[in-house]
């Protein structure tokens, strides 16, 4: 029981024994200190009870209840997030059917989740892929120290360019609960390698 009903079961004793509005506020407030309830609200609360009143329980209140944050619609969140981590507030809240505001608290607040960006790391490669790199570098090293190793390499007119649209900082970013791992991209500036 909730100390404000406490109160009012008392209040609603203190009726019963007849007191009067003013004396139940001097008990009240010698039982519960500073805890205890405004004289207004005392005397609100001893006139319903006066009047007839049996609840001690409040009111039902008007308005429409809130359906968006339920059981059901948090796991539906959760589901929809552990599937595609990228999926903004907007996109989450239009599959759901519910405000952007509403999903964005039940991810920040019931699912303690974060939206972060990717980090950047210097390559996403496997260990035989570096290996194999370090290789290429090591047998072009030496080759550059051969006087003829230049007059080989043949020349052109022609251009090679590659397209590479590098995500940015939104695009990479991701929900994540504190303890899983930051997600990682690789940096444009060490994916592009010059060969001669």
């Amino acid at each position: 029981m909730s100390e404000i009903n406490e109160q009012r079961v008392c209040i609603k004793f203190c009726l019963k024994l007849g007191k009067n509005a003013t004396e139940t506020y001097t008990l009240i407030k010698t039982a519960f200190g500073d805890d205890s309830l405004s004289r207004s609200v005392i005397f609100e609360w001893f006139k319903r009870f006066k009047d007839g009143r049996q609840s001690t329980e409040d009111d039902p209140r008007s308005g429409r209840p809130s359906i968006s944050r339920n059981d059901d619609v948090v796991v539906n969140i959760y589901e929809k997030v552990r599937n595609d981590r990228r999926l903004t507030v907007r996109e989450l809240a239009n599959e759901a059917g519910i405000s952007i505001g509403s999903c964005h608290e039940i991810l920040t607040e019931n699912l303690q989740m974060r939206r972060v960006a990717a980090k950047f790391v210097q390559r996403l490669l496997t260990s035989e892929q570096k290996e194999n790199h370090l290789t290429i570098c090591k047998d072009l090293k030496n080759r550059s120290a051969d006087i003829n190793f230049i007059k080989n390499i043949i020349t052109g007119d022609e251009t090679w360019v590659y397209g590479y649209d590098p995500e940015t900082k939104l695009q990479s970013s991701q929900w994540k609960t504190k303890f899983s791992p930051r997600p990682k991209k690789a940096d444009i500036k060490t994916m592009l390698i010059v060969f001669f």
